[in-house]
């Protein structure tokens, strides 16, 4: 019998033959990664039984991303923590505040690759499947665990595959396929499944939103997201990747729970209503809700095609004045490229604030926290209770022209209310 991407990864990293849905493994991991939340408590476990020395200094990564730059005395002692931590053990993929986000950094320097085993102290560290790796989030002692032995123990997942065929039409992106995915699932749908996406659709997509696709596989409650290599993602990897990789693709007899097949042509943009990010709707019936922030950014949507389409709707256009617009790229790369392209000039002359690389508002850390009964139309990937700021505040989530569209008008808006066809220079067909 065949065996899913999913599986071989795990079968090869656990040094057998084959795997079975079901089966616990002991496998060896290609990278640990951590962020100023998660580390300090892995580290606190170390300690506390006495274990000095890690694994591998360089295949750890541990990134200050979450509350820095340091938003007040305790945000500051948990990144000084993992800073003398990293220091101490000569930790070599060490990321200082203003670097970016983990799962931006990771893929976009090359430092997680197709075939990779990647285990991250997040839940989003499942966005590294966007290039055929297989990543997932864990707990701070699984993490204190693999850093110490370069292990970690798992089930392997059963494999669910979510075909997309047919072509996207305009301002339709990789977020709102994972959005209508959790649409039709729901958010427990693919509870501790390897989501695999394949399809025309898929492989019409950037990198950037395959990773996005990917980030998003937990919201379904999904151990892994993963979409097999291709050619564009040697590409990617080939200008960038510190290390070599392997390509794995599913056998044509490989067994999956159950497969879904949904034409991508049908879907408009999609937005999700609070409180779950299963509860979607399209976007042409959204447009009554008005909005009082929108924020461009997180390790969801804050890449450099990300703010490229967010500025092709805010460009010559100006943020309603009773809407404030936040923008915080995803990495300092993305940062200064973004500067070159006059990206950043476009924002700062619409009316957006932008900030230094962090992951800030997405989850109600800093940098633009929501007051009761306000509103944010946000680029990132959860809209609980209290997620970006007050318990009665509330979240919903977009694709980033969308976001960008809503910003201008004050309240949630398709992007064609915004942008003449005239004014697309190329970005859609």
């Amino acid at each position: 019998m065949g065996m899913t991407i999913t599986e071989k990864i795990l079968a090869d990293h656990a040094g057998k033959k084959e795997v079975y849905p079901g089966e616990l493994i002991t496998a060896k991991i290609d990278l640990a990664m951590a962020n100023d939340v998660t580390a300090p408590l892995a580290i606190r476990i170390l300690e506390k039984y006495g274990i000095n020395r890690v694994f591998d200094p360089e295949r750890i990564a541990l990134v200050l991303s979450h509350f820095v730059p340091a938003k007040d005395i305790k945000s500051a002692e948990q990144a000084k923590m993992v800073r003398d931590f990293a220091r101490r053990h000569n930790i070599k993929w060490f990321f200082q505040e203003g670097e970016g986000i983990e799962h931006t950094i990771l893929p976009e320097q090359g430092i997680v690759v197709a075939g990779d085993l990647v285990v991250g102290a997040d839940s989003h560290t499942c966005t590294y499947g966007g290039i055929g790796a297989f990543a997932t989030g864990v707990g701070s002692t699984d993490i204190a665990y693999a850093m110490a032995t370069g292990e970690i123990w798992l089930k392997v997942p059963q494999s669910m595959k979510f075909v997309f065929y047919g072509k996207l039409q305009p301002w339709v992106s990789g977020k709102d396929l994972i959005l209508y995915t959790i649409g039709q699932i729901g958010v427990d749908g693919a509870l501790y499944k390897a989501m695999e996406f394949e399809g025309e659709a898929i492989r019409d997509l950037s990198i950037e939103q395959r990773l996005t696709i990917a980030n998003m596989a937990i919201e379904a409650g999904g151990k892994s997201g993963i979409i097999a290599p291709d050619e564009k993602t040697i590409d990617y990897l080939s200008r960038r990747a510190k290390k070599p990789w392997k390509v794995y693709q599913s056998d044509p007899d490989a067994q999956y729970e159950v497969i879904y097949e949904w034409d991508a042509s049908k879907i408009e943009p999609l937005v999700a209503w609070p409180y779950l990010p299963s509860n979607v709707h399209p976007v042409s019936q959204s447009t009554h809700i008005n909005v009082d922030q929108a924020f461009i950014g997180s390790c969801t949507n804050g890449r450099l095609e990300d703010l490229r389409i967010a500025a092709q709707v805010l460009k010559g256009k100006k943020v309603h004045p009773y809407t404030r617009c936040i923008v915080i790229p995803a990495s300092k790369q993305v940062y200064m490229q973004a500067l070159k392209e006059g990206l950043i000039d476009i924002f700062i002359e619409a009316g957006c604030v932008v900030s230094v690389s962090t992951c800030g508002p997405c989850l109600g850390g800093h940098m633009g926290i929501l007051a009761e009964g306000e509103r944010c139309i946000s680029t990132s990937n959860r809209n609980f209770p209290g997620r970006m700021g007050h318990p009665k505040s509330e979240a919903y989530l977009a694709n980033p022209a969308v976001v960008a569209a809503s910003a201008v008008l004050g309240r949630i808006a398709h992007p064609e209310e915004v942008v003449k066809k005239e004014e697309l220079e190329g970005v859609f067909a």
